[in-house]
């Protein structure tokens, strides 16, 4: 039977609620800097999370919420730079301890690595804001906490392509059952299975009543002793909050039922 060995995170909405209260606002501030008569709701914002990437998510809101915009001669490189002030305004929000991570996220990734397992991220964020995420929201040497970070344009296609879950996995040198992925989206959930990837889901805001069919666990956080988490899919005994000995165990059950053929 397969040992688990690694855990690997999606960064945006699983780690931190970076997107309500990071992304948003910064693109808010670009739109801003750039006197463009533009604002993201929190429930547009919404909306526009089933476009994965922040430059695709410019483009999409372009054709379909503005459609009378006259776009400048080099549409993609006025994007690029829209989106490179964005990412100054976001580090800048993390800097000034705007995004904690959530309830739960610390003490699990000390746990797993008090027990000596691997940690990888995989995410569509850009690496220099993963990065920043680390080293404010986690510790100055968050960053060094996983062996592998996926990031941003690392692969072709974005979640909900499968792209940046096999290259985590191919770096790591593991097979999907050594694994286990913590996602918070329906895309991301699709990235992980497509591997094959045992999936827990922390929902959050904009996710909660989404379509998770497939994870192993659909919760509304990792939870604390003192915080329990609402079970939204899934099976648990008497746990509370996810710590290390349930994903242990959400594991082995998986491996049993690959085995029986369930």
């Amino acid at each position: 039977m397969p040992e688990l060995r690694a855990l690997i995170f999606d960064v945006d909405g699983t780690l931190a609620n970076t997107e309500r209260d990071g992304h948003r606002i910064a693109f808010n501030r670009t739109f801003a800097d750039a006197e463009l008569n533009w604002y993201w709701s929190e429930e547009l914002y919404g909306e526009l999370l089933a476009i994965a990437g922040g430059k695709e998510r410019i483009c999409h809101y372009l054709q379909q919420y503005q459609p009378d915009f006259t776009s400048p001669p080099d549409l993609e490189g006025w994007v690029a730079e829209l989106h490179a002030v964005k990412n100054q305004h976001y580090r800048q929000l993390l800097s000034e301890g705007a995004i904690p991570p959530r309830p739960g996220v610390m003490r699990l990734l000390n746990e797993a690595r008090d027990q000596g397992l691997r940690l990888a991220i995989a995410t569509t964020s850009a690496l220099p804001n993963a990065l920043a995420l680390f080293e404010q929201a986690l510790q100055p040497e968050g960053a060094f906490w996983f062996d592998v970070i996926g990031a941003g344009d690392m692969v072709r296609a974005k979640k909900p392509a499968p792209d940046i879950y096999y290259f985590v996995l191919r770096q790591m040198g593991l097979a999907t059952g050594n694994c286990l992925a913590f996602e918070d989206s329906p895309q991301g959930l699709r990235a992980a299975r497509a591997v094959g990837l045992q999936t827990i889901v922390t929902v959050n805001d904009y996710t909660q009543n989404e379509d998770f069919d497939g994870a192993a666990l659909v919760v509304d956080g990792l939870g604390e002793p003192d915080q329990p988490f609402t079970m939204l899919s899934g099976q648990v005994a008497a746990d509370t909050y996810i710590n290390m000995e349930l994903v242990h165990r959400l594991h082995q059950h998986r491996q049993i039922s690959l085995t029986l053929g369930f």
